[in-house]
């Protein structure tokens, strides 16, 4: 297996910057024995009576900071909270940045640099910590948009709720788990009609998530770790929905890797907290999903693979040339689709 294996010609402009609306409009590839073109909201249609929707409910948090160290404006990005309180960020630029160095983004709000890595990553303690932080990331961040959503004139004020899912109820994603953003509450109303249960995961999101594979060989990619957690709530209500027979399906790949995390080998799913840096890639045996409902991918990307493990590559490349043929949206604000797991 070669990152090269999953790479495919994305033309640029199949990339969406702007969600659809409402959300549930977009259009939705159902992957199966053949392909289908559907849009989201005929999603009740295609699930069964006691099947289970598992959702992450992480909220982005407005994790985007333009302060100044010195006279020099620099731009940091919040993507993972350290044991400690300290967070480690991407600042840019980040190349004169130095342990010790401060930097102001208010005046009620300031950091110091007390650690650098190689990559550029810095690891910064903040003058406040923990809700207080939060707090005043409400007050002075701005939503981490990913770079291939342009906003040269600065932030809308729509992207705060556009890049924020249905289900956003805890704190702590650097990035939305995009799948979830094509539900209303029109939509879970009816899948609810239907029959079609659902339950909650945590998994907050970082920006090492989205990072492209760099090495040849993917078993040398590191994957960095994100905080999730599986009540025992959750767990009781999917495993009763697995032995009445319902399938479970998963909002996105966030929701997926946590479930597949705190599954045992038998498929029953016990509560979990903690950190996961499970990589799946083809030949991973799926434990807990039965379906996944998730966005379109980049080439040679982390989730490509994972989606490509889940339905079969030839099949996955089938779908994304079906696709990239047919005008569908890739990635955090494009179109949907609706994957069964290969046997």
């Amino acid at each position: 297996m070669r990152t090269a294996d999953f790479d495919f010609d994305l033309p640029p402009g199949l990339i969406a910057d702007e969600p659809a609306r409402p959300r549930d409009a977009a259009r939705l590839l159902v992957v199966d024995e053949t392909i289908e073109d559907r849009i989201v909201r005929d999603l009740p249609d295609l699930l069964q009576p006691g099947d289970m929707l598992v959702y992450n409910d992480t909220r982005v948090i407005p994790a985007r900071l333009d302060g100044m160290r010195g006279a020099v404006h620099v731009e940091v990005t919040l993507h993972k909270p350290a044991p400690d309180g300290a967070w480690r960020c991407f600042a840019k630029p980040g190349k004169r940045l130095r342990p010790g160095d401060r930097i102001v983004f208010a005046e009620d709000l300031d950091a110091t640099v007390e650690a650098k890595d190689e990559g550029g990553e810095v690891l910064l303690r903040f003058s406040c910590a923990g809700d207080a932080l939060v707090a005043a990331l409400h007050r002075h961040g701005r939503m981490p948009l990913p770079p291939y959503i342009p906003r040269r004139s600065g932030e809308r004020a729509e992207d705060s709720s556009d890049y924020q899912t249905v289900f956003a109820a805890r704190d702590g994603a650097v990035a939305a788990p995009t799948a979830g953003l094509h539900f209303t509450p029109a939509l879970l109303d009816a899948l609810a009609a239907r029959g079609v249960g659902r339950a909650a995961v945590t998994l907050h999101v970082g920006a090492g998530t989205f990072l492209p594979v760099k090495v040849e060989d993917p078993r040398e990619h590191r994957m960095h770790s994100e905080w999730g957690q599986v009540s025992e709530d959750t767990a009781a209500t999917v495993n009763a929905a697995r032995a009445a027979g319902g399938r479970i399906v998963a909002v996105g790949t966030t929701s997926l890797r946590l479930l597949e995390t705190a599954a045992r080998a038998d498929g029953t799913l016990v509560p979990f907290v903690g950190e996961t840096d499970i990589f799946i890639t083809p030949g991973y045996r799926f434990k807990i999903v039965d379906l996944l409902l998730t966005n379109f991918h980049l080439p040679r990307s982390t989730l490509f693979m994972l989606v490509s493990a889940f339905a079969g590559t030839p099949r996955m490349h089938a779908a994304y040339r079906h696709a990239i043929a047919s005008g569908y949206r890739f990635y955090s604000y494009g179109d949907a689709s609706l994957l069964r797991r290969m046997a």
